[in-house]
């Protein structure tokens, strides 16, 4: 794939008023031509902060998967109940409502609007153990959702604000390590307080910090200036929300992430509810040892992962070639879908751990890699929306589809193979990797022409 250059698209007069109104500091228009260094403290702090973000962000909405055992068996609900709960429920406001809230923060205040939804979701998360029934899981949920819609795409747009397009895969890539730094660090403190205090205790634990960190973000980061940091000239014109979903459709590479990032999303989402209740069925762990287990390993591994990946594809797109931008994520989610078919048949803990940690190090490299290549085919007022429509197709159909579809074939194998179900149902979720890397290595290939046209559009 060629480089991830960008075109710039940014109205200074236009985001100052709309920054303004939302209480953003107000940049001169004159600062827009400078191109400031990258790792400054300011942009660092920034960048941790929003990856501390993200990371509340993932614990919150997986560690459902450690409760789904306890939940089951003092809820009496089935499998697909549990599915549908755990992905349809919290997918549905996060996907809907992840496109406007993407377009309003393509015009106003990014800070302001991750800080609220920082919030509401941290709140949610609490009131998720206090629930009684499914209705009322399915209910928080629900909400919980639509403030983690305020995350991902506003702090993708405000980091490609704070690096250039040189640098900006492997900011992505450290942003990209926040869901393993939530298996690593929060996801075992989080099973050891469910296993010892209960699950709904687990909760409250997860959601009270990012209440107060929500505010701690707004009185210490700050809005950057958008296109501060591009190099060329920014059109004079606003797109609408039309006219910014038919530049983006008839991209093709912008299509191919889209397809690359649905069948990822899948193998995420699915592998991240149901490994648990794998591991419990299929092997016999508990809760605590689950968390203990899974959690540092695909943590570390998916740290490492995800770090050296964003570091490779960043010194190989400047040394060899840019096409490698693309090529690698594409080579990892290939290799994923094998290692997990080995991770689920082997009955071996030195076969299927070994596997497991692999396919931990492979599944999240292509992250960054995604989300440099879409604001690289999007314009700076685009940005937002652009990483929304994809986190849209990847959640809707990756977090929905993924953990009721593994449920409800558990539930239709059950009669035939018991708890050991799980072991052929989450083969379905190996597949996808695969898929997934075909659509990224394709997308690769349409790179140079989108970008080009995205210039000429500038």
């Amino acid at each position: 794939m060629n480089s991830f250059r960008e075109a710039a698209s940014s109205d200074p007069a236009g985001d100052s008023s709309a920054n303004q109104s939302m209480g953003s500091p107000v940049v001169p228009q004159a600062s827009v031509q400078s191109t400031p260094a990258d790792w400054q403290p300011r942009t660092v702090y920034s960048l941790g902060f929003l990856t501390l973000i993200a990371t509340f962000n993932y614990l919150d909405r997986s560690i459902i998967g450690l409760a789904i055992p306890a939940i089951k068996a003092e809820m009496q609900v089935s499998d697909t109940a549990l599915g549908l709960v755990s992905g349809l429920a919290f997918i549905l406001f996060y996907s809907v409502m992840g496109i406007p809230i993407a377009w309003a923060a393509d015009r106003w205040s990014r800070r302001n609007i991750i800080a609220i939804g920082f919030a509401f979701w941290s709140f949610m998360t609490m009131a998720t153990g206090w629930v009684t029934n499914i209705w009322q899981l399915a209910m928080t949920r629900f909400l919980m959702g639509a403030g983690e819609a305020c995350g991902i795409a506003p702090s993708n747009s405000i980091i490609s604000d704070l690096f250039r397009s040189e640098r900006r895969t492997l900011a992505f890539a450290i942003f990209g390590t926040a869901a393993s730094i939530s298996s690593l660090v929060f996801f075992p403190i989080m099973g050891w307080i469910g296993q010892l205090y209960g699950w709904r205790q687990m909760f409250v634990a997860a959601g009270l910090p990012g209440v107060v960190l929500a505010l701690v973000f707004v009185l210490t980061v700050k809005e950057p200036q958008r296109g501060a940091v591009e190099k060329r000239k920014q059109p004079a014109e606003r797109r609408s929300f039309r006219q910014t979903i038919a530049f983006l459709m008839r991209s093709r590479a912008y299509i191919c992430l889209l397809a690359g990032a649905t069948f990822m999303g899948l193998n995420v989402f699915g592998a991240s509810v149901w490994v648990p209740a794998f591991l419990e069925r299929v092997h016999g762990y508990q809760m605590g040892e689950i968390a203990s287990l899974i959690g540092p390993l695909r943590g570390i591994c998916g740290f490492a992962g995800v770090l050296l990946g964003g570091f490779a594809m960043d010194w190989l797109g400047r040394k060899a070639h840019p096409k490698w931008r693309m090529t690698l994520p594409a080579l990892a989610c290939l290799l994923t879908g094998p290692l997990e078919v080995i991770f689920l048949l082997a009955n071996s803990q030195w076969v299927w751990m070994p596997a497991f940690a692999a396919s931990a190090f492979l599944t999240l490299i292509h992250q960054p890699a995604v989300f440099a290549a879409v604001v690289a085919v999007a314009q700076v007022r685009m940005r937002a929306l652009a990483t929304s429509v994809l986190l849209f197709c990847s959640a809707l159909l990756g977090q929905a589809v993924g953990p009721f579809m593994v449920g409800a074939v558990n539930d239709l194998l059950a009669p035939v193979y018991g708890d050991m179900a799980i072991r052929y149902s989450m083969l379905a979720v190996a597949a996808t990797a695969v898929l997934g890397g075909c659509m990224l290595w394709l997308a690769g290939r349409y790179m140079a022409a989108d970008i080009a046209r995205t210039d000429a559009h500038a």
